[in-house]
């Protein structure tokens, strides 16, 4: 299969299944129907809608790249990463929230609410980078840049996200310029943690922290989170840059 015809046919699968669960959705709850979190019809919509990208970028890891489902179930859990990357994505965590070290803080109730959240967004959230970031902008950055490809992963990633707020219940209350530019921000740091260190997990981790910490972060510094956000796209391009030159460099 060719590169052109893998990313088209995965943008049309992950954006035509969470569209058409959409429609179902709107079409049930025109009718007086309730599909959200608190019944067992919405929790069975948000789950086929937000499985769509990790189920399409599945289905084209394997008729692309030839990737077999349990290497990507591996990838998925494999922990074992070099400090390295660690340190990278915690750098890049620390300073996305940064400002809620000026007048800011953690909303903590208990101690085990932080474990909990975190496990269901590894399920609601850390799954969705099988599509985009394992498949979809590696297999855009075999003919575009890196810059370029983040963009268009952030217009793709972004359409399926108000899709699926509309679907989960939630897009009343999404602030959409805030949202957009935090999705943005995410996309640089996701995808150069990807490119740094070539793991699904590690992706798969920050993306859930990433989450978390929205969930419970609460005040903080606007100015100093926009700078922060600035410094964050200026580190992912440098480095996502400087480890495209290492591979040209290796290849020669």
């Amino acid at each position: 299969m060719s590169r052109s015809k893998a990313i088209i046919f995965y943008l049309s699968g992950a954006l035509g299944q969470i569209g058409l669960v959409c429609m179902a959705v709107f079409l049930l709850r025109i009718n007086g129907i309730i599909v959200d979190y608190t019944t067992p019809l919405g929790m069975l919509a948000i789950a086929v809608g937000g499985i769509s990208s990790a189920l399409w970028g599945t289905i084209f890891s394997i008729k692309y790249r030839n990737i077999k489902v349990a290497k990507i179930l591996k990838d998925f859990f494999n922990i074992v990463q070099s400090p390295r990357f660690y340190l990278i994505a915690f750098l890049f965590l620390f300073l996305d929230f940064f400002s809620l070290l000026w007048g800011g803080g953690l909303k903590i109730s208990t101690w085990y609410v932080p474990i909990i959240l975190f496990m269901k967004a590894i399920v609601f959230g850390g799954i969705e980078e099988i599509g985009w970031r394992y498949f979809f902008q590696p297999a855009l950055q075999e003919r575009l840049g890196y810059v370029a490809s983040t963009l268009c992963t952030f217009v793709a990633w972004g359409i399926w996200h108000f899709v699926y707020f509309y679907v989960e219940g939630t897009l009343a209350v999404v602030d959409p310029v805030p949202f957009l530019i935090g999705l943005l921000v995410n996309c640089f740091i996701l995808s150069t943690i990807f490119n740094v260190s070539g793991s699904l997990w590690l992706c798969v981790m920050t993306h859930a922290l990433i989450n978390v910490f929205s969930q419970l972060a609460v005040g903080g510094n606007a100015y100093v989170s926009y700078v922060c956000k600035v410094v964050i796209v200026a580190i992912a391009i440098v480095l996502s840059t400087k480890r495209n030159l290492d591979k040209v460099g290796s290849l020669r």
